[in-house]
Parts: structure tokens; C-alpha cells; sequence
């Protein structure tokens, strides 16, 4: 049973804020999405069904929009404006992405809709914050990344490259899962205390604080992190990670074993590979399998044994990356409890078989072209609280008349 299917949630169509959408509408929300009668912007980005552009092909619009019902409202229009309050009024959450006095100018504000709907959470995403002039002016995925902070601990351990961006829309991402978090963390509010709350994100701020160390590293004590090619940004340079395997493909090495057990797995994977004889530091291999508790860490660069031992870990997990290809060596130390990562493309990954086991390609019927098409499935698994998509996305104002008539 879906955990949010008793919830009716109002989306304000914004490109930035429909992935906001559609966590809670594939969770199970009744999520309508208020478009303009022209139809959000982003019905019309590519890529297209079959690379041909037109009316409802828009893969872009498919993703980011699923489950939800759609409804065409001008809320320039004084009795369009009333539908809308009337909607609201039925409604457990309003998300939007407007310019900062927009609602307010329109008396659709939470000060204004709050006397109708106590209950009302009404979540704003902005990209500085509401209370901030500059969230009024043009920004994109790619403005918002670099004012938050993220890409000063992407890259190269090569200085002279700049910083590297990533891609797949993650401004507006982190936006939006701020605001998933924040309306669920009103709706338990609201069970207590029976009232709504406004919520004012700040995308610029959100970004800042999922920059791992490098924000609160400069407040505690005014230190820069560098970025360092696949790995964590650090303020002291840490060891290469990145392998080339047998395959010609590269892994990222992670970390290396910690536990009696793992070294104990390390050193019987090396051998049964007959590569012990090639490596120097299997004896100290050997020393951590037999050793008594976890290994104290801090001791790094302190203690010679412990130093040894970590790094002899290291260098096996090397040695066997060059010997076989990239996917045998993650599925080798998946097996072995260690965390590493063959670096895949986009393509690669989706068909990659762990992938498919978790249930992560999910089939979605499209009645409007009677074909079935594979989609990305959930972010997260929660046993107790299924997720699915429920429908394809709507057609614009394909829900207009039902809702209307709802209100009746």
C-alpha cells in the first residue's frame, strides 16, 4: 500500500520543481499538476519519441511527470483564480517554483489560503529563498550548481582543468528532494498539531549543504577541499583510486578492506586468480585477516603495521583490477563486502544486471499509443511502502473536466 495515496497535492508546472512531483505522486499522492493553457515549457524539450518533436513526445515530459493528472488553469484569469482557491481548498499540499510576489499579488498566497485550508502546507522552491531579491532573476541547472557550491569538489586531481558540473538536472534535484523531505516532515507536524505550515526552499542553500565536507569544513575552520579525480574531495590529497581493468574499462578501487574478514576474502580471491606470488604485500594480507577487531584508522601514516596492512589492501585490490575485466572485478568485490564501482555510462548502467534485479527498469503502459515503454524506477526501495508508477504522463488539461467536476 502506496505510503502518501491518501494525499491530494497541487504542482504549479515549473521544470525545476516537477522531480518534487513526481517522488510524491509515484508514492502514491493524487499529485495535479496545474499547467497554462500553452502547457508547461518543458512539454516541448528533447529528446523525442523516435527523434521526431510534436504534441505529447517529449521523453523529458514523460520522466519527470509520471503519475500525476493535469489540469489547465490561467491564473490571470479572475475565474480561473477561484477554481484554483476551490482546488486548494480539498488539497493537503501546494508546491511551487514562482516568482517571489507572484501568489501574493494573485491573493493565492499561504497568508491568503491559509484561513481557507488550515491544514494547507505550502512548500515554495526558489533559488535563493523568498525573502531574497536575486531568486527573481534567470537562473539554470547550471548557475545554480556553480553559485551553490557542488562543482568546486568535482573534477580532476589536475588543477588547471576547471571544476566539472554534473549533469542530470542536480540543482533542481536537490531542490526538490529538500522540499519532499520538508512537506513530509510538515505532514507529521500536521498530525500533531492538526495545522499547515509554509515552507520557503532555498535551492542555492540546499546545494550548499550536500557539498559533503566542503561547506562546513571552511566554517569550522577555514579550510578549502580540493577535488580529486573519482573520489572525495579533502583538504589533504588522498590516494589514487582509479583503475584501467584487463577490459580496457576503468573501476574506482573505493575502500579498501578494514575487517579481519574482508583481508580474509581479499587474500583467497588473490590466490584462487594465482596473483599472491605477484604481490610483495600478501604477507600483510595475512596479517589482517588474522587480526583481532577492526583497525584503528587514525593510526594511518602512525602505526607501521596498521599502515601496512591498509596499505597491502590497496595494492590487491590494484593488482586484481588490471587482471580481470571491470565487471568481474565489482561483482568479485561485491562478493567480498568491499565498496567499488565500475564507471559506466548512462546506457550501461540501466542494463547493468544488479540493476534489473532491484527492480529498477519498470515497465509503463501508454494506453493514448498502446505500446509499453521501459522507465527508470524508484530512487530508493522501501519494502513497507511500495512505489510504482501508477500512469503515464498526462496529456494537457487531460484531467480538466474530472477535477472540475470533483469540485462540483
Amino acid at each position: 500500500m502506496t505510503a502518501l495515496r491518501n494525499l491530494r497535492v497541487i504542482e504549479l508546472a515549473n521544470e525545476r520543481l516537477s522531480f518534487a512531483g513526481k517522488l510524491m505522486a509515484d508514492m502514491g499522492a493524487d499529485v495535479i499538476l496545474i499547467e497554462p493553457p500553452e502547457g508547461e515549457v518543458s512539454r516541448g524539450y528533447p529528446p523525442f519519441l523516435n527523434n521526431q518533436p510534436g504534441e505529447n513526445r517529449s521523453l523529458y515530459f514523460w520522466h519527470y511527470n509520471t503519475s500525476k493528472r493535469s489540469a489547465v488553469l490561467d491564473l490571470n484569469v479572475p475565474a480561473d483564480r477561484e477554481r484554483f482557491t476551490a482546488l486548494l481548498s480539498t488539497a493537503d499540499v501546494l508546491i511551487e517554483s514562482e516568482p517571489t510576489t507572484r501568489l501574493a499579488s494573485l491573493n493565492l498566497d499561504y497568508a491568503q489560503l491559509q484561513p481557507i485550508n488550515p491544514r494547507l502546507i505550502h512548500a515554495a522552491m526558489t533559488p535563493y529563498g523568498r525573502n531574497e531579491p536575486l531568486s527573481d532573476l534567470p537562473v539554470t541547472d547550471l548557475t545554480l550548481m556553480a553559485a551553490g557550491g557542488p562543482p568546486w569538489s568535482c573534477g580532476y586531481d589536475d588543477h588547471t582543468l576547471p571544476p566539472v558540473r554534473g549533469w542530470g538536472n542536480q540543482a533542481y534535484h536537490t531542490g526538490c528532494h529538500y522540499v519532499f523531505m520538508s512537506v513530509l516532515t510538515a505532514l507529521l507536524h500536521r498530525q500533531h498539531s492538526g495545522t499547515g505550515q509554509f515552507i520557503d526552499v532555498s535551492m542555492t542553500a540546499a546545494l550548499n549543504i550536500t557539498t559533503e565536507a566542503a561547506s562546513y569544513s571552511w566554517l569550522i575552520n577555514q579550510s578549502t577541499v580540493q577535488r580529486q579525480t573519482g573520489r572525495h574531495a579533502a583538504t589533504v590529497p588522498t590516494g589514487e583510486t582509479q583503475m584501467r581493468c584487463a577490459d580496457g574499462r576503468h573501476v574506482n578501487t573505493g575502500v579498501p578492506p578494514r575487517f579481519p574478514t574482508e583481508f580474509n576474502k581479499l587474500l583467497n580471491w588473490l590466490r584462487t586468480l594465482n596473483l599472491e606470488q605477484h604481490l610483495p604485500e600478501a604477507v600483510f594480507l595475512e596479517m589482517g585477516a588474522q587480526w583481532e577487531g577492526p583497525f584503528d584508522l587514525s593510526q594511518l601514516g602512525r602505526d607501521d603495521t596498521i599502515t601496512a596492512i591498509f596499505s597491502a589492501g590497496r595494492e590487491a585490490l590494484k593488482l586484481i583490477a588490471r587482471s580481470v575485466s571491470a565487471y568481474e572485478f565489482f561483482i568479485g568485490c561485491q562478493e567480498a563486502g568491499l565498496a567499488v564501482g565500475a564507471i559506466n555510462s548512462p546506457e550501461e548502467a540501466f542494463e547493468d544486471p544488479n540493476f534489473k534485479a532491484r527492480g529498477f527498469q519498470v515497465p509503463v503502459h501508454h494506453d493514448d499509443l498502446d505500446t509499453t515503454f521501459t522507465y527508470p524506477g524508484a530512487p530508493y526501495k522501501l519494502p513497507r511502502s511500495p512505489w510504482s508508477i501508477s500512469r503515464r504522463a498526462p496529456h494537457l488539461g487531460e484531467h480538466s473536466d474530472q477535477l472540475w467536476s470533483e469540485l462540483q
